[in-house]
């Protein structure tokens, strides 16, 4: 029996902690190694260094890992023919936005990479609009960007996942 197909572009969209990644990583595994692992993270914080530290614990061999807290195009440049994860689009705004960067100019760098890389991709990103108003201007920007950029890559994807306790639900 062949393992199951990994659509070209799959997005895997959820709240915290609903399975987003674990989902994602077992995508891509399904298929031989190696898999490159694209990570937007940075550890600012002792909290999000043991974040950091459990995702990468949980990565077995056969993975390489490209840090891309701003750069997620040259990352996938740099995995040429790899099956690919990149997690996670909603870090990546973060640190865009924190790095006064073009947001909609980065977006359409990464969809033309998503386009030139032959392997399969797999985006993971938080829901970020399913909860309350934000009370700051620079929350809502945050909001709406991520937000507009989840749009744009699931109208690109082949297909699109949507993560609750930990179960898939297909949405495209």
């Amino acid at each position: 029996m062949s393992p199951p197909q990994v659509n070209h572009v799959t997005l895997v969209l959820g709240g915290a902690r609903s399975g987003k990644s674990r989902h994602a990583e077992s995508l891509l595994t399904a298929g031989p190694p190696p898999w490159c692992y694209v990570a937007t993270a940075q550890a600012f914080d002792a909290e999000m260094a043991d974040r950091i530290a459990i995702h990468r614990a949980r990565r077995t061999e056969g993975w390489r890992t490209f840090e891309a807290p701003l750069d997620i195009d040259r990352a996938l440049a740099r995995a040429a023919g790899l099956p690919v994860l990149i997690d996670c689009l909603t870090l990546w705004v973060s640190n865009l936005l924190l790095g006064e960067r073009d947001i909609d100019a980065a977006g359409a760098a990464l969809l033309a990479a998503i386009d030139r890389h032959a392997a399969p991709i797999v985006l993971v990103a938080n829901e970020t609009g399913l909860g309350i108003v934000p009370d700051s201007a620079l929350a809502r920007r945050f909001r709406d960007a991520a937000g507009w950029l989840n749009q744009r890559v699931a109208v690109r994807a082949d297909r699109v996942l949507f993560m609750v306790a930990g179960l898939p639900m297909v949405v495209k």
